[in-house]
């Protein structure tokens, strides 16, 4: 008889213990999908500020095509001091 009591306390403890690990796992998947979601918030944040920041150089930007600003993009980014000006930017420390 004590064998089998203490055989029931350890798959007892077994149930307890493996629940646990159950809900530690949803915790974290939980956890991760949140962070997922604050990071996808982010990065359409900063495109729509970034985009915004864009047209208001723009001169009627609703006439342009996508292949317009493109082309705008890569000759203003194909510039050396365009370069120089951008290395210089990503150098600085972060604060």
């Amino acid at each position: 008889m004590p064998d089998t009591s203490k055989l029931e306390k350890l798959n007892r403890e077994l149930e307890k213990s493996e629940k646990k690990l159950r809900k530690a796992i949803n915790d974290e998947k939980a956890l991760q999908h949140q962070l997922k979601q604050l990071t996808r918030k982010e990065r359409t944040h900063r495109l729509c500020t970034r985009g915004g920041m864009l047209e208001s150089y723009l001169q009627e930007p609703e006439r342009l095509t996508d292949d317009d600003v493109m082309l705008l993009l890569k000759l203003i980014f194909h510039r050396q001091d365009t370069q120089e000006l951008l290395k210089k930017l990503l150098e600085r420390e972060k604060p």
